[in-house]
């Protein structure tokens, strides 16, 4: 009777031993569902996208918000530099680095992470922008003299065009006057006759948005030129030769497009008509830039300024946002694609420093890739790629299911519209 009983409780053990591995087990293959499910609603496409813009940029917004950023922003240029870099690196990392957050930032408050590290990220741009054009602090940036100063005083005003609730209405009066005062004193240099005279353009148009005195004749002459310089199918010229490079999602389609909502809907100049041919364009070099990216995430590296790593995907991530995606694209190839894009960049070793400022590169430290007018602060163009978290959790761009982009379904064999030029 003795060994009966010792076997039964052998038996009795073995059987909570299989019940709690099987229990393990269904617990491993639950979460193993949740979280495939996750990546097809893109939940964690999400979470991926928001950590990323968020490592990429609290390092500015931080010093912003300290009054530090002079001390702080590592001062690395590219091979041959040729600009004179403490005038203007420090608006470059401003500029560029707010350009991209700000839809993110312009979404409502939540309890979420992501919404935490917004209101932090909003908490210190508050507490630090007045300092960057109050003239007896540290932090006062240079909008005086130099010539680049027209760039990225532009990709500031592109922000608080994206963000008003969020970058622009809070400020305190004085703080306002004095950037309104900064863009006006850029009208003492010409742009040059390429790209840059959009920078001229929607510094302009932001001025007129909230009602400051603004110069016609700068948005007139964008306008104009930009016009002139479309080759065709998408693609504009930089100036009166075409370059082969991104920057008509850096610049021309992005700024021409904002620049003209705001003109049409004030009256000055531009036309329903105009604003309506722009996004047409601006839809088909989309439709390109997604059939650009390989099935392994991968892009053409082309052209200059390739260390603005995901900024060369801004056209297609602004007509996400924007909800302007062609028929042909769907938000979860879009959504997929550009995520694929991000892992391929942000994944790879070494394009952070030990204090998590950007380096020069592409896909990890790299100087050599960088042009004669790269340094630090110019890196963060990156967070333009980032513009579709302007949406909010609940849009289609995050919830519908994960698909493969164009380029995956042709090499894997599956069937996919044929591509053709347009004549608008």
């Amino acid at each position: 009777m003795g060994d009966t009983r010792q076997m039964s409780t052998k038996s009795r053990l073995s059987l909570v031993t299989i019940a709690s591995m099987l229990c393990l087990l269904l617990a491993g293959i639950n979460a193993k569902a949740q979280q495939h499910k996750d990546l097809q609603t893109g939940k964690a496409d999400r979470a991926y996208w928001a950590s990323t813009l968020y490592k990429i940029s609290w390092p500015v917004v931080k010093a912003i918000g300290k009054g530090t950023l002079r001390d702080e922003l590592p001062l690395e240029a590219g091979p041959g530099y040729s600009l004179k870099l403490q005038s203007v690196t420090y608006l470059e990392a401003v500029g560029r680095t707010l350009a991209g957050l700000a839809p993110w930032l312009e979404l409502p408050d939540d309890n979420t992470n992501e919404g935490l590290w917004r209101k932090q990220i909003k908490q210190e741009l508050m507490r630090g922008l007045p300092n960057l054009v109050n003239p007896v602090h540290p932090d006062c940036l240079n909008f005086k003299t130099e010539m680049q100063p027209l760039v990225d005083a532009a990709f500031l005003a592109h922000a608080f065009l994206r963000a008003p609730r969020s970058l622009w209405q809070p400020l305190d009066s004085v703080t306002k006057k004095r950037f309104v005062s900064a863009f006006q004193s850029l009208r003492d240099r010409q742009a040059y006759k390429n790209n840059w005279v959009l920078f001229a353009g929607i510094t302009e148009a932001f001025l007129l948005h909230v009602n400051e005195a603004y110069d016609t004749s700068r948005m007139g002459l964008a306008l104009r030129n930009l016009q002139h310089w479309y080759v065709g199918d998408g693609m504009y010229a930089d100036g009166e030769h075409f370059a082969m490079d991104y920057y008509n999602a850096y610049v021309m389609h992005p700024m021409l497009t904002d620049m003209l909502y705001v003109m049409q809907m004030h009256g000055v100049i531009a036309t329903n008509e105009d604003y309506a041919l722009a996004i047409k364009r601006m839809q088909r070099y989309a439709v390109l830039q997604e059939r650009m990216i390989s099935p392994e995430g991968t892009f053409p590296v082309i052209g200059r300024s390739i260390t603005y790593r995901t900024g060369a995907f801004q056209a297609l991530s602004q007509v996400a946002l924007q909800h302007n995606l062609p028929a042909s694209l769907t938000p979860g190839q879009v959504r997929s694609a550009l995520t694929t894009v991000m892992h391929r960049v942000f994944d790879a070793p070494d394009n952070f420093d030990k204090n998590g400022w950007l380096q020069l590169g592409l896909a990890g430290h790299q100087p050599q890739l960088a042009d004669t007018y790269t340094s630090t602060g110019s890196l963060y163009l990156t967070t333009l790629g980032f513009l579709a978290l302007g949406l909010p959790a609940s849009d289609d761009f995050w919830t519908a299911p994960a698909q493969p982009w164009s380029t995956k379904k042709a090499f894997s064999g599956e069937q996919l519209p044929k591509d053709y030029k347009v004549n608008y």
